[in-house]
C-alpha cells in the first residue's frame, strides 16, 4: 500500500487491525522516510533501527493471533526528555553526552505495553529550555513549513521542536513530547498539528528529565485529535513512583469525541486581547469563537486579571526550580566530564562546558531569585502570584466549561531571531505559561494559515482533569477549520 506515512494513528491502527498492511512494512515506511528527510530536518538525535523492526515483528505476531493491544504496530518517536533503555538520553545537553539509562520512563514504558514501536528519540532545546530548538546540542530542528516563495528555514518551535517536526514532515505517526511552559502547544501551532498538555499528575513524570518538577508534564503530539485521545489513553495513569501522580481513573478519550458541542459555555478571557497582537491572531481566534458559536456553543466574556503576572511570575519559578535540578549534572558518575586541577575545577570546567547559554542563564537566574538576600523580594512572590492566577480560573471556570485562547503571538519565525534577544524568546510563552502555572489541561487544535501560508493555532483550556470536553471541543474546531495545506517537501 502507498503512503503508509500519511496515515493517522486511528487509520493504521484500522488497517492493521484488517491485515491491509503490517506492523512492519509501517514501520520501514517510516524509517525509510526518516532516512531520506532528517538530514534537512533534524528532527532526530538516534534513530533506533533495529529495535523498531524487533517490536514491529512483535506486534505482527500478536496481531495474527487477534492479541493487538491499542497502540499495537503505530510506529512513535519520543521525546529526548524521557529516558529509555534504548539508545542514549541527552536532553538535548551536552552534559549528558552518551547517557544510557538502566530504567524506561513510565510513560514510554506505558505505550511500550500498548503495542506502540519505537522509531528514536527526537531533538529538542537543552533541557527544555528555549522556544525555538535552537538551544539543543544537536542543532536546530527546521520547520517543514516555509513562507511562501522562499528558502528561509524557519523555527519547529520549542522545546519540543523535533517532536513537532517530525508529526508534521510524516517522519512518526505520533510523539511524544513535554510542556512546562507552552512546550508541546507552541511548536504545534507553528507545524500545523495537535497536541495535549494533560493537567499536571495526569500523566507520570518518573523517568523524564526534570526541568521544572512543579510544572513539567508530558503530553501526546499527532496530526489529528483523534490520535493524541488514542496515545494520551495509552500513557496516562497513576504511577506511585511519582508523588505528584494522581489516583485517579483514565477517561476513555477518545468515547469522547462526539462532535457535539451545544450549550458548552466557551469563555473568552479579555486579558488575551494584546494591543500588540498581529491581526492574523486576532482573526484566527475570531473564526474559532465564530465556528463554536455556530455549533451551538455559548460564548462567554471572562476575566483573568492576574494573567499579565504570569509571564514574570514564569521566568522566576521555573529558573529557581532548574537551577536546583540541575545541581546532580557534575561530571563524576555519568555524562560529559571535563578535566581539572582539582575536583572543584572539574566541576566548575565540566559545568561550563557541558551547559549551553541558555541553559547557563537560567541557572544564574535561578540561583540568583533563590538566594538569602531576594528569595522573599523575587521567588516567594511569585509563589504567591502562582496562587492568584490559579484562583483566576478557578472563578472564570464557575461560568464556563472551557477558555479559548491563541497560542502564540506569530505563525513560525526565521532561525535566529530570537537567541540573541532572551526577553524576546521568552514572549513566545505569554498564551501558553499561565496553565502551567496553574496545572490546567490545554491543547493546540490548527485552525487555518496566515498570508505566508503559515500554521497558526488556537488553544482550548480546561478544568482540572477535564481533558474529555478539550477532545470535544478540540474535534469541532478541527472539523471547522479543516485540514491544513501540506507544506512543500522540499526536505528529500
Amino acid at each position: 500500500m502507498d503512503n503508509l506515512t500519511d496515515m493517522t494513528i486511528a487509520a493504521a491502527r484500522e488497517g492493521l487491525r484488517r491485515g491491509e498492511f503490517s506492523a512492519t512494512e509501517l514501520t520501514e515506511a517510516y524509517l525509510v522516510s526518516i532516512e531520506a528527510s532528517n538530514g534537512a530536518i533534524n528532527a532526530y538525535v538516534l534513530v533506533t533501527h533495529e529495535i523498531a523492526r524487533e517490536m514491529a515483528r512483535g506486534a505482527d505476531d500478536r496481531l495474527r493471533r487477534g492479541e493487538g493491544r491499542a497502540l499495537e504496530g503505530i510506529p512513535l518517536g519520543i521525546k529526548d526528555m524521557f529516558c529509555t533503555r534504548a539508545g542514549i538520553t541527552q536532553a538535548g545537553s551536552r552534559i549528558l553526552n552518551s547517557f544510557k539509562p538502566s530504567y524506561e520512563s513510565t510513560v514510554s514504558s506505558n505505550l511500550w505495553s500498548d503495542g506502540a514501536v519505537m522509531l528514536g528519540k527526537l531533538n529538542m532545546d537543552e533541557f527544555g529550555m528555549g522556544s525555538s530548538n535552537e538551544t539543543s546540542c544537536f542543532g536546530p530542528t527546521i520547520n517543514p513549513y516555509r513562507i511562501k516563495g522562499t528558502d528561509i528555514p524557519l523555527t519547529a518551535g520549542g522545546s519540543s521542536g523535533g517532536s513537532a517536526a517530525a508529526v508534521a514532515a510524516r517522519l512518526c505517526a505520533g510523539a511524544l513530547g513535554t510542556d512546562t511552559g507552552g512546550s508541546i502547544r507552541q511548536p504545534g501551532a507553528l507545524t500545523g498539528i495537535v497536541g495535549i498538555k494533560p493537567t499536571y499528575g495526569r500523566c507520570s513524570r518518573w523517568g523524564m528529565i526534570a526541568f521544572v518538577s512543579s510544572l513539567d508534564q508530558a503530553g501526546p503530539m499527532a496530526r489529528t485529535v483523534r490520535d493524541c485521545a488514542i496515545v494520551l489513553e495509552s500513557m496516562a495513569g497513576y504511577d506511585p513512583k511519582d508523588s505528584t501522580s494522581v489516583d485517579m481513573p483514565v477517561p476513555a478519550y477518545e468515547s469522547a469525541l462526539t462532535g457535539d458541542v451545544k450549550g458548552t459555555r466557551i469563555g473568552i478571557p479579555k486579558e488575551y486581547r494584546l494591543d500588540s497582537m498581529p491581526a492574523e491572531i486576532e482573526q484566527i481566534w475570531q473564526r474559532g469563537i465564530d465556528w463554536l458559536r455556530d455549533a451551538g456553543a455559548e460564548i462567554v466574556d471572562v476575566s483573568l486579571p492576574h494573567t499579565r503576572y504570569a509571564l514574570p511570575a514564569y521566568y522566576i519559578l521555573a529558573p529557581a526550580e532548574s537551577s536546583s535540578n540541575l545541581l546532580r549534572y557534575d561530571g563524576v558518575r555519568y555524562g560529559f566530564r571535563a578535566e581539572g586541577d582539582d575536583i572543584v575545577s572539574m566541576y566548575e570546567n565540566t559545568r561550563t562546558i557541558g551547559f549551553g547559554p541558555e541553559v547557563k542563564r537560567r541557572i544564574m537566574i535561578g540561583t540568583y531569585v533563590l538566594s538569602s538576600s531576594f528569595c522573599s523580594d523575587h521567588y516567594l512572590k511569585a509563589r504567591k502570584v502562582r496562587t492568584l492566577i490559579h484562583q483566576d480560573f478557578e472563578r472564570a471556570f464557575e461560568k464556563v466549561d472551557v477558555l479559548l485562547t491563541p497560542v502564540t503571538p506569530s505563525a513560525a519565525f526565521p532561525l535566529g531571531t530570537s537567541t540573541l534577544d532572551p526577553v524576546r524568546m521568552y514572549h513566545n510563552d505569554i498564551f501558553t505559561v499561565a496553565v502551567n502555572i496553574a496545572g490546567l489541561p490545554a491543547m493546540v487544535v490548527p485552525s487555518g494559515v496566515n498570508a505566508d501560508g503559515l500554521p497558526l493555532g488556537l488553544q482550548v483550556i480546561g478544568r482540572a482533569f477535564d481533558e474529555p470536553t478539550l477532545f470535544r471541543v478540540g474535534e469541532v474546531l478541527e472539523s471547522a477549520a479543516g485540514p491544513l495545506p501540506r507544506p512543500d517537501v522540499w526536505w528529500r
